[in-house]
């Protein structure tokens, strides 16, 4: 039974195809569905993927809305916009037109796919191609590079060769064929056909109107892209923020955005004063009751597991109550003896961060590797749990270690690696430490 058991996986892009089977439809959720919510905020490990991939499995049903979907950033593999950081955006007026530029070439995409032949839509489409700012074979990448190119070019067209002229009309650099510009063009330029990227933005948009099309452009995985640079990652995503409230005066585009909540309070503090008009946002937050749920749902999917505890998921789930004494049935009462916690919280306890947050990510790696010390025990011929208990104290004390080596080495000194010499020193001491503790050490 142990060998078949699965409570999932860490990431939630490599559990896409499970995680439909004990995804919960909470209230946050539908009102996401619904189109209420843009914005969703959560620490590392959340769940936010998790929201992301489950919006994507719903793309059929969405469809019958008639709302389509569009990513923004690539769900797995290398970021869209990894390349661009040899080479970024100088500020963030440049990452703005990127933005927006890069937005308006999917959202033609959809018109394409749509077939869309009004004036409007045929308009938004031959400006893009000249300028050569439709998706390559390359894909999101491509266009990505395509797209920080070109705007690059309109705001220091100098960087294109020693030399180059500007048409007397347009203002735009004689090599350019595209006659896209980010500001708002003056009476000669439109007299010669030059669009700002919002005058475009704004096409499209009714152009999907009359086809009763909403487009949702979503972005995941941002804190990937541009994990490298800090300043990079503030300047990036202060300017798409600003793009989203840009854009709220659209009917039909509709940008989607999960980001960590560190990183919003980060970027935030270093200078975007229009946080408070950012209102259609939800903040994934995880009680302890709520991880009980998760993860009992997450046991009850295996059904080995309710075979050999004889078990009806549904009956198991229909109170919070029978969720806790199954649970308590697979575990020892405690892990340490004495006056310490039950195992639930104990295992809460290991996992909860210095700012006292919970999350789903590190909840879910204790119970896998507890599955395999367990199954080493039992392969080395030691005595079985007792009763029905799938787990002895020693498979969680055993699963610890390892859980602490992931959150330590791809957490902490990823997020953090200017500090990994002053964590490293902290090798060896108490589980618990305070800034009196240290100190005293110290001294």
């Amino acid at each position: 039974m142990l060998r078949d058991l699965s409570v999932g996986r860490r990431v939630a892009e490599e559990e896409a195809g499970e995680l439909g089977a004990y995804f919960v439809e909470t209230d946050q959720f539908r009102r996401i569905l619904r189109g209420d919510i843009d914005i969703v905020f959560g620490p590392k490990g959340a769940g936010k993927s998790a929201i992301y991939a489950s919006i994507i499995a719903r793309t059929d049903l969405l469809f019958d809305r008639g709302i389509t979907l569009v990513a923004g950033e690539l769900p797995r593999g290398a970021p869209a916009f990894g390349d661009i950081l040899d080479d970024p955006p100088t500020s963030e007026a440049e990452f703005v037109g990127m933005w927006k530029v890069y937005i308006l070439s999917l959202v033609s995409e959809v018109l394409d796919d749509y077939d869309v032949s009004s004036h409007e839509a045929k308009l938004v489409r031959r400006e893009l191609e000249a300028a050569g700012l439709v998706r390559p074979p390359s894909g999101l990448r491509g266009l990505v590079r395509r797209v920080r190119d070109y705007v690059h070019h309109l705001l220091e067209p100098e960087a294109i060769e020693a030399g180059v002229t500007l048409d007397a009309a347009t203002g735009m650099p004689s090599g350019l064929s595209g006659r896209i510009v980010l500001g708002e063009p003056s009476a000669s330029q439109r007299d010669s056909g030059v669009w700002s990227v919002d005058d475009l933005l704004a096409k499209a948009d009714r152009a999907l109107a009359v086809e009763g099309v909403s487009l949702w452009v979503l972005f995941d995985r941002l804190d990937v892209a541009f994990a490298d640079s800090k300043q990079l990652e503030a300047n990036a995503l202060r300017s798409l923020f600003r793009v989203y409230l840009d854009t709220m005066v659209l009917s039909q585009i509709r940008l989607k955005v999960f980001l960590r909540t560190d990183i919003w309070r980060a970027i935030t503090v270093g200078g975007f004063r229009e946080p408070s008009h950012v209102t259609r946002s939800v903040t994934i937050e995880w009680s302890e009751s709520s991880l009980l749920n998760l993860t009992v749902r997450r046991l009850l999917n295996n059904p080995a597991l309710t075979a050999y505890t004889n078990t009806i998921p549904e009956w198991v789930l229909a109170d919070a109550h029978r969720q806790r004494d199954w649970f308590d049935r697979l575990v020892p009462d405690q892990i340490d003896s004495g006056k310490n916690p039950r195992t639930f919280e104990w295992i809460l306890g290991r996992v909860r961060d210095g700012a006292g947050v919970l999350a789903p990510r590190e909840v879910i790696h204790v119970l896998e590797q507890a599955r395999e010390k367990q199954l080493e025990s039992l392969e080395r011929g030691e005595p079985e749990p007792e009763d029905s208990m799938i787990f002895n104290r020693s498979a969680f004390r055993d699963a610890l270690p390892e859980v602490s080596r992931v959150r330590l080495e791809q957490t902490l000194y990823a997020e953090v690696p200017d500090l990994k010499p002053y964590i490293e020193r902290l090798q060896g001491e108490k589980t618990n430490e305070n800034v009196e503790s240290r100190a005293l050490d110290m001294a």
